[in-house]
């Protein structure tokens, strides 16, 4: 389990925005916060999966390492 920053925005007509700072690929919204959250919840996991894929079709090795900030 990993966590991420996210940023929730005004958008247009109502709409919140939700962009993950670690993982700028990862953008998605809702008609509120909480729905923007499992939203942007939804967006990281599939982006994440999509890179593991792409690292493994391309003879890659997904790693893990830990960082302080």
């Amino acid at each position: 389990m990993a966590e991420y920053h996210v940023r929730f925005s005004d958008g247009r007509d109502g709409w919140v925005i939700a962009r993950t700072l670690e993982l700028p690929g990862a953008v998605s919204q809702g008609r509120t916060v909480e729905e923007a959250r499992e939203m942007i919840e939804d967006a990281i996991a599939e982006l994440l999966a999509s890179y593991r894929e792409d690292a493994e079709r391309g003879g890659g090795v997904w790693g893990t390492v830990q960082v302080e900030a």
